[in-house]
């Protein structure tokens, strides 16, 4: 049909020539997903991840990289979320209601255990927290209404690591799910659903994407009715990803493997570094023997990756710690890990977490890919200030 300038615009008549390769994946960009005709449309179905429907349920470039996710960690299905609190909080929305019980380790993500507090304060649903290394010990925690959970491996501030294996065991002896962040070891350290839980939540925010310019989270697991159940939520609480932010983690997870074990072989230069030096008196390293759950670690991880945290000497004051971070050149202060470039973070921890018996300011360390030797002369210049 003949076509005025203004729709010529909106319905040129060229199409692309078929048969373009690259290795980049493309980038779809779409609201409205179009169907062939109405019979398509009608018989389309948002779950089947063979069609398409609606740009939030999903395009090419979505589902290419759930699929690689899905691969990396050894699962069947993969779900993305804006972020990985978000994924988080998917989990909690389509496997609890009222009148359910949740458990979560005391050395949670502080985001989840926020949503905990949530859950119980606004939606009847009892969420209470145990002792990391509980262990088989979890059983006895475990009531009739109990439903879901957390474990986190390792803690990402205190950095202990909980036998996921006998949580596990002690958790389906009961009917009970259980759900890992697996966020530290980025599904390459740790190969959660080997261990045994039903759940693996990763933040894609971190090593996967390794620019520190993207959120996102994903929810992987290998039963396809859990994973329908996890779909419901995404779905009914619009959860959606920018194709953008997609195609940038796809562009990260090839040089993943080589990074992460960068970040790790300095982390663990930094780490014995530190240990050695009289301001510092605990060195919280999974890989270290001192660490609350090593054995765990070294059963069950391949890896580090460059997340660990010191106790520091009490006779030193939050003033003066906080003096020597502020002294660091190249640890930026800030949250998140898993990016080039180094962060530094204090903590109060007795704030987070009950029954805390050390005494002295905790501050965790990521190290980034900077040069190690340069790394260790910021901090030992920074130490001088205290």
């Amino acid at each position: 049909m003949k076509k005025t300038l203004q729709t010529s615009i909106i319905h040129p008549g060229y199409t692309a020539p078929e048969g373009f390769m690259a290795y980049p994946p493309a980038i779809h960009h779409a609201s409205t997903v179009l169907f062939k005709n109405v019979a398509a449309m009608r018989s389309g179905d948002w779950k089947n991840k063979a069609a398409y429907t609606y740009g939030l349920h999903g395009t090419p470039t979505t589902f290419t990289l759930e699929a690689r996710l899905a691969e990396l960690e050894g699962g069947n299905h993969c779900l993305l979320a804006p972020s990985g609190l978000a994924a988080i909080a998917m989990v909690d929305f389509a496997l609890l209601k009222t009148g359910d019980d949740v458990l979560l380790p005391e050395n949670v993500y502080n985001p989840n255990r926020e949503l905990g507090k949530w859950l119980a304060n606004d939606f009847g649903i009892t969420a209470r927290y145990y002792d990391p290394l509980a262990g088989a010990g979890i059983a006895d925690l475990i009531a009739p209404n109990t439903k879901l959970i957390w474990t986190e491996a390792p803690g990402s501030v205190s950095m202990e690591v909980p036998d996921l294996p006998a949580i596990c065991k002690a958790a389906h002896a009961r009917g009970v799910l259980v759900a890992l962040d697996n966020t530290w070891s980025a599904g390459l350290a740790l190969r959660g659903f080997d261990m045994g839980v039903d759940i693996v939540m990763q933040a894609l925010t971190k090593y996967q994407s390794g620019g520190s310019d993207v959120l996102m989270g994903a929810l992987v697991t290998r039963d396809a009715a859990l994973n329908e159940r996890l779909a419901m939520a995404h779905m009914r609480l619009g959860m959606g990803v920018s194709a953008d932010d997609a195609y940038l983690v796809m562009r990260g997870l090839p040089s993943m493997k080589l990074r992460f074990e960068a970040h790790d072989a300095s982390a663990r230069k930094v780490a014995a570094w530190l240990k050695a030096r009289p301001e510092i008196t605990r060195v919280l390293h999974p890989a270290f023997e001192d660490c609350p759950g090593h054995e765990h670690w070294k059963r069950d991880f391949s890896g580090a990756g460059g997340l660990f945290s010191v106790l520091f000497d009490a006779r030193y004051t939050e003033e003066q710690t906080d003096r020597f971070v502020d002294n660091l050149e190249l640890f930026g202060l800030g949250y998140s890990w898993g990016g080039a470039n180094s962060l530094v973070m204090p903590y109060r921890i007795k704030a987070i977490r009950s029954n805390w018996q050390d005494s002295g300011t905790l501050v965790r360390f990521n190290i980034g890919l900077e040069d190690t030797a340069d790394l260790i002369a910021d901090i030992e210049r920074a130490l001088g200030t205290l």
